[in-house]
């Protein structure tokens, strides 16, 4: 059997072996970039693979590691969203096209490695992250371990599908509409989108005008915390390195960039919490379709709390015209970034039609669309004086098949996002924190996930809930099937 057929450990649990001399991190990093030429076939998860260049890395950390050097994450591999600029690489967030290579690490990388991470590659993403799929003429179409002909989500797809895979022990994704929670419930995953401002997007000042944030991806949520530790922080805390100048002026999104970590909280159990249970969404054009086995998995999650001593409730926030506030920031957000694209006439049509809706939001109607945030955040989280958790269903449908979107005009393209994931991007108006947590499996074998959605700042609490409902539930205990082609193995 070779190397590649043996799914990598989790983050804690590899970092362990490495700090206690069980492993090497030149062997970690060889396991996990055969996994990756053994997966590439089936689950196409990544866009840029740097095996000699992390394969160095891993050789510097195991000398680290044998002066007696210890970091939280030293040699233990990992991945990132290509979204994310990495020294060396390009950045083509789902584009066709040739990119130039970016000249500077953005600063969750910068993190990163000084936190001992070894960057394996860059993971696929729809273009300009803007779907619920992981689909692209750019790389064509990345696939779910749990079943093949189906969607990991989007738009951190490739991320989640590695993680799911046991590809890798982690990675970072982003989340600008669900972008992180969404394939995280459709593969089985924790995925936490932080508060706004918790981990650095320099060189992005506000990405997508305050929309997207980083957050990690893992198969527990002890992992998934600790890579939340080590992203986290803003770029004034440093002015040298890969990451030159960085200063309070130029991370301006950052307001709760310092002083928490969350692993502890991993590992705290949360008190009785008042928990809101919750099925209602946001106000949208296309009627809500909530499928049964979804709402059934939801119910049963809130059992488990109501069983593990906490108060579930039944409330509906009041969303209010939250529509309206999210449109023009992430138009506007397509808008801008498509401008780096080097060729416009190899990005989809969508996309194109997309960024000349976003041409006559921006302006007025987008500076209307950010100062209506505070208004929505005071209207909103009037929910959190009675309960101190909302549980929502993540998605309202299960992973969609590969392909079920091809042929979708702009239109279509809004219906079918909306009428499948219309649960999680109000809180990234919000710019609070919620976590997706697995809450079991369709009739026909997919993952479905659920939401813990708090108030600014809130992560520790959402953290400590999951952790105790993962001890409960043991869904880390379960993984897909296993994708790896041997004959792809160099092993």
């Amino acid at each position: 059997m070779s190397r590649a057929s043996h799914p990598t450990p989790g983050l804690a649990e590899l970092a362990t072996q490495l700090s206690e001399g069980q492993l090497t991190s030149r062997a970690a990093v060889e396991q996990t970039l055969d996994r990756i030429e053994a997966t590439q076939p089936t689950l196409n998860a990544f866009r840029r693979v740097r095996a000699d260049a992390a394969l160095a890395e891993a050789d510097d950390a195991d000398r680290r590691l044998a002066a007696g050097e210890r970091l939280p994450l030293l040699g233990v591999p990992v991945a990132i969203k290509d979204d994310t600029d990495l020294l060396g690489e390009p950045t083509a967030f789902g584009c066709a096209g040739e990119f130039p290579p970016a000249r500077a690490d953005a600063e969750v990388v910068r993190r990163l490695r000084a936190a001992g991470a070894v960057i394996v590659g860059k993971t696929n993403t729809p273009e300009i992250g803007q779907w619920a799929f992981t689909e692209s003429r750019a790389f064509g179409a990345t696939r779910n371990p749990w079943d093949l002909g189906r969607t990991p989500g989007g738009s951190s797809g490739g991320a989640a599908a590695a993680v799911a895979a046991g590809v890798v022990p982690a990675a970072m994704g982003s989340d600008g509409a669900g972008s992180v929670r969404i394939p995280a419930a459709w593969t089985h995953l924790v995925g936490i989108k932080p508060q706004r401002g918790r981990i650095s997007a320099w060189p992005e000042p506000a990405p997508f005008n305050g929309l997207t944030v980083l957050g990690p991806l893992a198969r527990t949520v002890a992992d998934a915390a600790l890579l939340l530790d080590a992203a986290t922080g803003n770029a004034s805390c440093t002015a040298s390195g890969n990451n030159p100048g960085g200063d309070a002026r130029n991370d301006p999104g950052n307001d709760h960039g310092h002083g928490e970590t969350f692993l502890p909280a991993a590992g705290r159990d949360p008190g009785r919490l008042r928990i809101g249970l919750s099925f209602g969404a946001a106000w949208a054009i296309h009627p809500l379709r909530l499928d049964p086995e979804i709402r059934d998995a939801t119910v049963e999650l809130a059992e488990t709390l109501a069983r593990l001593g906490h108060d579930v409730v039944e409330v509906e926030p009041r969303y209010g015209l939250v529509g309206p506030a999210q449109l023009p920031r992430a138009h506007a957000g397509i808008r801008a970034w498509a401008r780096r694209a080097p060729d416009p006439a190899l990005l989809d049509p969508r996309t194109r039609s997309n960024i000349r809706f976003g041409a006559l939001l921006d302006g007025p109607v987008l500076r209307a669309a950010r100062a209506a945030e505070r208004p929505l955040q005071r209207r909103i989280g009037a929910v959190f004086g009675t309960v101190d958790v909302l549980l929502t269903p993540t998605t309202a449908a299960p992973p969609l098949r590969i392909g079920a979107t091809d042929g979708l005009g702009p239109s279509g393209m809004d219906r079918a996002m909306i009428t499948a994931c219309p649960y999680a991007w109000p809180w990234n108006v919000l710019g609070w924190p919620g976590v997706n947590v697995p809450a079991g499996f369709t009739s026909d074998g997919l993952p479905i996930g659920c939401q813990l959605l708090g108030p600014a700042a809130s992560e520790a609490r959402l953290i400590s809930l999951a952790a105790q409902l993962e001890a409960d539930r043991r869904w880390d205990l379960r993984r897909p099937p296993d994708h790896v082609t041997p004959a792809a193995s160099r092993a």
